[in-house]
């Protein structure tokens, strides 16, 4: 059984053509890194598989079960999480009632207005858990705009995991960090156990190398090379496309 396999998605916004039959076959516990360069389609395509965007054809499988068609919110309870490229969190707020807001997503409490979400303790608990899986329990209530960048970041890794996600996507969450950040961000990931799936899109490939078990070259929304980390990187049409060479 594969984690999560994407089967010729193609997407078109009018006449341009951003994603052309993608192929993805991620293993249970894989890291599978999505590289490219700018504008290849990365981001559309997790968009696609998250079902922010409609597919104009192929599909989608989540552990064999069909998700194509699924609203995003119900491929979040069938266990998918995401981050996004573009931190879009509540700064008023305190760290961790961002996360647990993201946990109210995924509870039959949203239902309910009457509902208190200081009075949700349960809720509270599983935040703040996933805050020290980050390494940021000690500031969980400092408000997220009185933060560094870098702790952004992690508050939203920690909101993906909050969700105890079996496949998790992260796009870019190397982004912006500086040199010690990202090797916190890096130790963060590593430490992520096996029983979840990652597919990450990164630019910093010294840092996101290391990472990968397996990786997908995206170019103009084409996957034109994939492979292990050594075959990926050997391919001729890695270093023209991506390494300039």
């Amino acid at each position: 059984m594969s984690a999560l396999v994407v089967n010729n998605l193609c997407k078109s916004f009018g006449g341009l053509r951003v994603t052309t039959n993608v192929c993805l076959d991620g293993a249970p516990g894989e890291r599978r890194l999505i590289i490219g360069p700018n504008g290849a389609g990365k981001t559309t395509l997790f968009n696609l598989i998250t079902g922010e965007l409609t597919a104009d054809a192929g599909w989608v499988k989540l552990f064999d079960r069909d998700i194509t068609r699924l609203p995003t919110r119900k491929r979040a309870h069938l266990g998918m999480a995401r981050t996004y490229q573009i931190i879009t969190l509540f700064p008023q707020n305190t760290i961790a009632h961002n996360v647990t807001l993201a946990l109210l997503g995924l509870s039959r409490l949203r239902w309910n207005p009457w509902a208190e979400l200081v009075r949700q303790e349960h809720l509270a608990m599983q935040a703040r858990e996933a805050l020290r899986r980050v390494g940021l329990a000690q500031i969980a209530d400092r408000p997220l705009s009185q933060t560094s960048y870098g702790e952004r970041r992690r508050v939203e890794i920690a909101m993906a995991l909050a969700q105890n996600p079996k496949v998790l996507l992260l796009d870019e969450p190397f982004a912006g960090l500086s040199i010690d950040e990202r090797q916190e961000v890096r130790k963060l990931l590593l430490a992520i156990p096996r029983d979840v799936t990652i597919v990450m899109i990164e630019h910093d490939m010294d840092v996101a190398l290391d990472f990968a078990d397996r990786i997908s070259l995206l170019h103009f929304g084409e996957v034109i090379v994939e492979g292990t980390r050594a075959e990926v990187v050997a391919n001729p049409r890695t270093r023209e496309v991506y390494l300039g060479e």
